[in-house]
């Protein structure tokens, strides 16, 4: 019951982050939508461990934390993926803008 209730209190922390990064204008609806029902869904679990129990039932997974674990960690292998195809493209983009200013210095000097 005490973990349950530590959990419950980070949920809402969280919870309480993505609506002040939403309004600050720090991440776009489809995030905000994203991580809030992504809180709401780990609350629902926390609170009521039977529906994952239900699920893993559902899916054929022996425990409900088995299935919310898997699910975890589906979703941090694919935050992952993410992260590092954003990082590719910044890079690739900041390789054009540095080779393009070295290109203008270059012509500039010429002149």
């Amino acid at each position: 019951m005490l973990v349950q209730l530590l959990l419950l209190l980070f949920v809402f922390f969280a919870l309480t982050r993505v609506v002040v990064r939403y309004r600050a204008r720090e991440i776009r609806a489809r995030e905000f939508f994203f991580w809030f029902l992504f809180w709401i869904l780990g609350s629902v679990a926390i609170a009521w461990p039977n529906v994952a129990s239900r699920i893993a039932e559902v899916l054929g997974v022996g425990r409900g934390v088995d299935v919310v674990m898997y699910f975890a960690l589906l979703l941090m292998f694919y935050i992952l993926f993410r992260l590092v195809a954003r990082m590719e493209r910044m890079e690739r983009d900041i390789t054009l803008l540095v080779r393009g200013k070295a290109l203008e210095e270059h012509d500039h000097d010429k002149r």
